[in-house]
């Protein structure tokens, strides 16, 4: 094990003359002490140390317990997010304990394992969510320095707004109003015409159950509009090619370290009155299990953090007894569902043909153009369940904000295997305000041992009654008399949908997860008895520690998380250099 002295939030200054690269072993850095080390070079991980070290009196060392990204062509091109998900050594690898609402099957759990995170891995959709829901942040947290006016200058010091690959004009497309060209992280529209981008464009001109919304980070998601992605020049722009890109890397004041295992965070003293947690230990060793979770609470737990109950179960001796810790985990469940077209310019055949996708993976490379320039993920719809549908209180941020997702893939995505022949549409379903809550606890006091993760997925009726409605939505959109010459049937497994019954099988047999996990480490209110961090990102009742991931969030957001970690990120900096 190694061990490197520090604040994960603030130490003490040490000086240190060499220039800032990446380190693969730790024995190659001169330094053991620095006045930050951030574990894991996520979405947020990568801001704190892009930031923190525009002083460059200030020195960081960041830890990435995966590989770097560098010439990781799947992680590079942004058709291919697949090739580095699960059973590739860019993902942890993990599964979930037996979903109750998924019949009791466990399935895989994805979490980017490299540096950038799951920038350097998802579907790069690039969404703000609601106002609504970031007013509810700051009310929630009892902090109004989270609410959607006062996050928008952390949205413009993120966001560099970038033409499409192709560069056609994209008037009528988003509003140019509420986009930053200034920041670091690069957002664009779609650089490649799919076949479908018209009837679905046309579908929203004679239905008021699916308007068309000009630009869905305004604020006011709902509706449907042409899809924002980090993507620069047709490739991926993630936390690792910005925040973590030539210029800033050349800092002789920021050290990166990759295949750096945090297995726990150190007490090193007392400081008023609180436990003082100051060192880090960690492990480059090559031959323990990779099945291990990222998140930030897991090494809470290791560390001493947690209900005093179950850590006294394993043996662990508590340093501070909050049962919050791990609680309160949420996700979005997602449902892929298959319609067979009259199209042949889907991308099954680059899916199917290696040799065609050789081509293809050649014409980007000489041009940064064609099918590959873009996510698998096209056209975006967020929608709502009728007032009337709610048995609970409605569990979303309030009346502008989603119940649910439709994502658009011109092609078979997701639901196995491509079949042999065919060409197809998928419109995947998510449940993005969630009711039900789940759990991360500790299985062993081995930090390669994988935690038991439990999200509860679909584990309401409401849940279940949501993506219902989400799949007959689908089916209702493909209905629209535009689409009469363009799909031919629905997938077989969808076509045995006939009745409540079946809808409810099918849902419960063929869902999983979107990868959104946020939760439990959530913010609350400055004295309050509950969560894990006040609304500065202090974890409560300790010294020299802070959180900052999508884990603060007290609820999912109805939207894909990335924007709102890096915001997160970008106030975290600003918080911590407020301090010191």
């Amino acid at each position: 094990m190694r061990f490197a002295h520090c604040g994960i939030v603030s130490f003490l200054l040490f000086p240190i003359a060499c220039f800032a690269t990446l380190y693969e072993a730790f024995e190659d850095i001169s330094a053991s002490t620095y006045d930050y080390v951030i574990v894991g070079a996520g979405a947020a991980g990568s801001v704190l140390a892009n930031r923190l070290t525009e002083d460059p009196n200030t020195y960081v060392l960041l830890l990435e317990a995966g590989p770097s990204n560098i010439g990781v062509i799947d992680s590079i091109i942004p058709m291919f997010p697949n090739g580095v998900g699960p059973k590739t050594p860019y993902d942890w690898n993990y599964t979930t304990t037996p979903q109750s609402g998924f019949n009791d099957r466990s399935i895989r759990y994805p979490r980017g394992h490299l540096l950038g995170g799951c920038t350097s891995v998802n579907y790069m959709a690039y969404t703000r969510g609601s106002s609504e829901e970031w007013d509810r942040y700051a009310t929630l947290s009892g902090d109004l320095g989270w609410s959607w006016n006062n996050i928008q200058q952390y949205l413009r010091k993120n966001e560099k707004w970038t033409a499409p690959a192709d560069h056609h004009n994209t008037s009528g497309q988003f509003d140019p109003n509420i986009h930053s060209s200034t920041g670091i992280n690069s957002v664009s529209l779609p650089g490649f015409s799919r076949s479908f981008d018209s009837r679905i464009i046309a579908t929203t001109q004679n239905s008021s159950e699916f308007p068309f919304n000009l630009d869905m980070n305004s604020g006011r998601p709902l509706g449907v509009g042409w899809p924002q992605s980090t993507i620069n020049g047709g490739r991926r722009s993630s936390a690792a090619t910005s925040y973590l890109g030539p210029t800033f890397m050349s800092r002789q004041n920021l050290h990166v370290l990759v295949n750096a295992r945090v297995t726990q965070v150190i007490q090193t003293g007392v400081e008023q009155g609180k436990p003082a947690l100051r060192a880090v230990e960690f492990t480059q060793s090559e031959t323990g299990p990779r099945t291990t979770v990222t998140a930030s609470k897991e090494i809470l737990l290791l560390s001493g953090i947690g209900d005093s109950r179950d850590l006294g179960a394993l043996g662990i001796k508590t340093i501070l007894n909050n049962p919050s810790v791990g609680r309160n985990l949420s996700d979005h469940p997602t449902l892929s569902s298959s319609w067979y077209v009259n199209s042949t310019e889907t991308f099954d055949a680059i899916t199917r043909n290696t040799t065609r996708a050789d081509e293809e993976v050649a014409l980007w490379e000489q041009t940064q153009l064609g099918p590959l320039v873009d996510s698998p993920i096209a056209h975006l719809i967020w929608s709502r369940v009728p007032d009337n549908s709610f048995s609970i209180d409605d569990p979303s941020a309030g009346p502008h904000t989603a119940h649910y997702e439709l994502l658009f893939a011109n092609g078979w995505l997701g639901g196995g295997t491509v079949p042999a022949t065919g060409n197809f549409i998928t419109i995947l379903a998510a449940v993005t305000a969630p009711s039900s809550r789940g759990e991360l606890t500790l299985n062993t006091t081995n930090p390669f041992d994988q935690p038991n993760i439990n999200p509860n997925l679909l584990g309401s009726d409401f849940d279940l009654r949501v993506m219902a409605a989400a799949v007959q939505a689908s089916r209702a959109f493909l209905k629209a008399k535009v689409w009469d010459d363009y799909v031919l049937r629905e997938s077989d497994t969808l076509a045995a949908v006939t009745d409540d019954a079946t809808l409810k099988a099918y849902i419960q047999n063929n869902s999983g997860t979107i990868f959104h996990p946020a939760g439990t480490a959530s913010m609350s209110p400055k004295g309050a008895s509950w969560g894990v961090v006040d609304p500065d990102l202090v974890v409560k009742g300790i010294a020299g520690l802070r959180i900052a991931d999508a884990s603060i969030l007290p609820i999912v957001p109805s939207a894909h998380p990335q924007a709102l970690v890096y915001v997160v990120g970008e106030r975290a900096a600003d918080l911590i250099k407020a301090c010191y």
